[in-house]
């Protein structure tokens, strides 16, 4: 597991405290009511985190058996902790070498996971094979960080707050895998036919600027970039992220954009 993956003890604990009700419910909605239109019964969702959209899926489709898989067991034990329908079960996974057999599910669902593939490709020629013929992947992943405006200030003034090594992790991961063109061509290199790839805006309330950006320093990897610095510099990172997602959102909201994408088996 890369560090970039890694969401273990507390970080688990600040995401889905912090981010999960701020960045990924809005999109949970969306992605939901697209799985409900597919009318899948056997789905299999990848990266699956503490369960923002797992909770909403089982509610959805309470006939359909799910199997809600994440690379880290911590995010998954909080995913089971805060939703135990009877429909769904868990079960960690890297979704580069999936422990399920060919043609098993309707429908595999990823939120905002692809970012953290190492190899995309690889990943998603498993997810094609989890699927049966006439199946669907659907995910999303962030649009470009300029789009992202609480999520990019927080990131330019962390990197102003604190000294080489300067922190990467929310350009280089979260917010570095948005190119429509490149996203097409790793799905049709790995089997995938038919490729569709929307444009989805939402915003946050001005009221959850703070939890953003404690969310971002302290339930995100970046978390562990941070450490590299003294506690000093890290309490300093934290105030300037606040500061800079709070003057934001008193000029007019967070907007966020979000590309999801949906290949056919």
């Amino acid at each position: 597991m890369s560090t970039d993956s890694a969401f273990v003890g507390s970080v688990a604990e600040f995401y889905e405290e912090c981010l999960v009700p701020v960045l990924f419910e809005p999109y949970a909605d969306d992605l939901v009511e697209r799985a409900v239109a597919l009318e899948s019964t056997r789905i299999l969702e990848i990266a699956a985190g503490t369960g923002a959209v797992t909770r909403k899926l089982a509610a959805a489709l309470p006939d359909s058996a799910i199997v809600a898989s994440d690379l880290n067991p911590d995010m998954l034990a909080i995913a089971a902790r805060r939703g135990s329908a009877g429909n769904v079960s868990y079960q960690p996974a890297d979704a580069q070498a999936l422990p399920f057999g060919d043609g098993k599910f309707d429908l595999v669902l990823a939120q905002f996971g692809a970012m953290f593939f190492p190899d995309k490709v690889a990943a998603y020629r498993e997810s094609r094979r989890v699927l049966r013929p006439g199946g669907t992947f659907l995910f999303n992943v962030w649009d470009r960080l300029e789009a992202n405006t609480g999520s990019r200030a927080i990131h330019d003034a962390v990197r102003d707050a604190v000294p080489e090594p300067k922190p990467e992790f929310i350009a280089r991961t979260p917010f570095g895998y948005h190119d429509p063109a490149a996203i097409d061509r790793h799905l049709r290199e790995a089997g995938f036919t038919a490729v569709a790839i929307e444009t989805v805006a939402r915003s946050s309330s001005p009221d959850d600027a703070a939890r953003l950006a404690r969310g971002m320093c302290l339930g995100s990897p970046l978390a562990g970039e941070l450490a590299a610095h003294d506690p000093a510099v890290r309490e300093r990172a934290l105030a300037a992220a606040i500061d800079a997602a709070s003057a934001l959102a008193s000029q007019g909201g967070l907007e966020m954009s979000a590309l999801v994408i949906t290949a056919s088996r």
